[in-house]
């Protein structure tokens, strides 16, 4: 096998993030009916949100309680905890991507090695990992919040390369959905990198070493590259 070890982003990589169905339970805990009018105000700000994180222009706090800040004035509750809430609900919705089990199954028996690299929050993370059965099979589980910076940014890829072990960067693979991210973040510390693309084209000049459009595929590609 060509990799001993595999990283893998979270959202959308080995989880479903459908952020309008956990909105839409938190809000309903308040009495507000969160259609997709409001959805769209939110993602407005959510995803310009997003971009100054990884940019590392605002930290993951600022963000978490900037994105609620609307709604927090409207219902006089503060944004940390809608923020809170929120990722409750998200713990609570959460299901594995399609074929998430079986290949995280099939890598462990082939003895490869596999953590995560995620920009998501700690206390959505862990519970998911736990609720799934997933947690025994990563290690490390590196979080932007905690560390400080969000991928692309080479940091986050050497505080997991440093709890690896520091392994030959050649025998490490990356795996995630969102090329700025998952896959540039991977590039910039010189291993290789596999798109999820899920079907989508790759519209960038970022050029990942893999692409597999599900994780069904990927388990393909491995079982064929063994």
């Amino acid at each position: 096998m060509k990799y001993q070890w595999v990283l893998f982003d979270a959202d959308e990589t080995l989880f479903h993030f459908d952020n309008y169905a956990g909105l839409k339970r938190m809000f309903s805990h308040h009495g507000v009916e969160f259609a997709e009018t409001e959805f769209h105000e939110y993602q407005t700000l959510n995803k310009s949100l997003w971009v100054a994180y990884q940019n590392d222009e605002i930290t993951a706090k600022q963000l978490q309680t900037q994105r609620f800040q609307l709604w927090s004035d409207r219902l006089a509750i503060s944004t940390e905890t809608l923020n809170h809430q929120f990722l409750d609900a998200m713990a609570e919705i959460c299901e594995p991507i399609a074929g998430a089990y079986e290949l995280i199954e099939y890598l462990d028996r082939q003895g490869i090695c596999m953590g995560i690299i995620t920009n998501g929050f700690e206390q959505l993370q862990r519970i998911r990992l736990e609720r799934t059965g997933f947690l025994p099979y990563f290690s490390p589980v590196v979080i932007s919040e905690l560390v400080g910076v969000a991928k692309p940014n080479p940091i986050i890829f050497e505080q997991a390369l440093s709890e690896m072990g520091n392994p030959d960067k050649q025998k490490v693979l990356m795996v995630g959905d969102t090329l700025a991210s998952d896959i540039l973040g991977g590039q910039n510390i010189g291993i290789d990198t596999c798109w999820l693309g899920h079907h989508r084209e790759n519209e960038t000049d970022i050029v990942p070493t893999w692409q597999a459009n599900t994780l069904t595929e990927l388990l393909d590609w491995f079982k064929a590259n063994h």
